[in-house]
């Protein structure tokens, strides 16, 4: 008759089988099944909600806001700041110039002096090249969103750049103001925060307008 192993023994050979079945449960199994939902019924959301051109170029995520500015004119040069592209409907501020591996905000609190020196040149700028009075210009054309990677801008944002976009562009206020109603989005869960205009999906309807 063989004789019983340790105690010690049975105990670590129950646990490594243990191991071996949660390994193969959460490791593998759970995993692929909840990668297999998410393909299947969030196919979009679970690949990035890529934006594609109508050629099948992808240009951004509906997900990650993005600059559009002109070109450099001298790109080599890291003093040079990039200009904001006319052309183009423009997102709220970013603390990180939209930069995915560094989501975060400024930190700088509402009395900090240079929080407010930043929000008030800001403010002219925008208003500036927007051509409307600087009292009109809403926080968020001013301000960053607490990621700095906010694709959404308010739709009084959105508006108020219509006119410069239009004249630019050589096309109707009235076409931008229609792209602008079918990119405004709803509060997340019918209630919660304001209604907003994504950015990049609006201006992805913008290039192909003929």
């Amino acid at each position: 008759m063989s004789k019983p192993l340790p105690t010690t023994v049975r105990t670590h050979f129950t646990a490594l089988r243990m191991l071996l079945v949660m390994t193969v449960i959460l490791g593998l199994a759970y995993p692929l099944l909840v990668t297999g939902i998410g393909q299947a019924v969030f196919n979009d959301k679970a690949n990035g909600s890529i934006v594609k051109t109508a050629d099948g170029k992808e240009i951004g995520s509906g997900l990650l806001g993005q600059s559009y500015d002109l070109p450099k004119k001298n790109p080599d040069d890291p003093n040079e700041v990039a200009q904001p592209d006319p052309k183009w409907f423009q997102p709220r501020p970013s603390a990180n110039t939209y930069d995915g591996k560094v989501s975060g905000a400024s930190n700088l609190g509402p009395n900090n002096e240079d929080l407010t020196k930043t929000i008030e040149d800001r403010r002219q700028a925008v208003a500036a090249f927007d051509g409307v009075d600087p009292a009109s210009v809403p926080v968020d054309a001013v301000t960053a969103s607490g990621s700095s990677l906010d694709p959404h801008i308010s739709v009084a944002y959105a508006k108020e750049q219509a006119g410069r976009v239009a004249k630019a562009r050589n096309l109707p206020v009235d076409t931008m103001d229609k792209l602008i109603g079918k990119y405004t989005e709803g509060p997340s869960l019918g209630f919660l925060g304001q209604e907003g205009v994504n950015v990049v999906l609006l201006n992805k309807a913008l290039s192909e307008q003929k």
